[in-house]
């Protein structure tokens, strides 16, 4: 079943939240440790245009019985009521820190998009630049600022280290990577990427 809530200017679409949890866990090292809302089971990709819409799905309970090792137990995602929280805290935050004309990528640890939320007109280098960000947070666990030295990470397809990405964790794993790209210095989508994941770990 399908939700929509306005949100401060943002419409975030999705299946009804399955079950959040909050689990403690570090959220980088840019960053404290704090809960984060999860579920089992993968979301469908998300996207959105324009005028702060935002869109995003996610479906599904994972379930299991008896022991699960690392390389079978259903992978945590995040909780349709975090990316509720994010769309609201990205458009808040872009707004405090001057209107800014940005685009957000959430992506799951297996690639998938749960979530796209872009301001009002903001460009579409802004989502290409977002997605390399979550991606890069994603798959190699930290905030995209501090990578920025490597240069062997720099010669892999789709990563991008300059800052406004950060990885989401859950039990000391990334299982996200929130990514904001579009504004004129990166310490400030860095600046929005760190709101949304404090918005995400309440």
């Amino acid at each position: 079943m399908s939700i929509r809530r306005f949100i401060g200017g943002a419409v975030a679409l999705g299946a009804a939240a399955a079950g959040a949890v909050g689990v403690a866990g570090p959220a980088s090292a840019a960053a404290p440790a704090a809960t984060v809302a999860v579920q089992d089971g993968h979301g469908k990709p998300g996207h959105g245009h324009g005028n702060g819409h935002a869109h995003g799905n996610g479906h599904g309970k994972g379930h299991g019985h008896g022991r699960h090792d690392s390389a079978t137990a259903p992978e945590r995602v995040l909780s349709n009521s975090a990316l509720v929280r994010a769309s609201r805290e990205f458009v808040e935050s872009a707004r405090r820190h001057g209107n800014q004309r940005v685009t957000m990528v959430i992506m799951e640890r297996a690639g998938t998009i749960r979530l796209v939320v872009r301001t009002r007109k903001a460009g579409p280098q802004t989502y290409v630049s977002a997605k390399a960000k979550a991606y890069t947070a994603v798959a190699f666990g930290q905030p995209t600022s501090a990578l920025s030295g490597n240069e062997t990470i720099k010669q892999i397809p789709g990563t991008l280290t300059l800052p406004g990405g950060v990885p989401v964790f859950y039990k000391g794993f990334p299982i996200a990577g929130i990514g904001v790209g579009g504004a004129p210095d990166g310490r400030i989508d860095e600046a929005i990427a760190n709101d949304v994941l404090a918005a995400v770990n309440r």
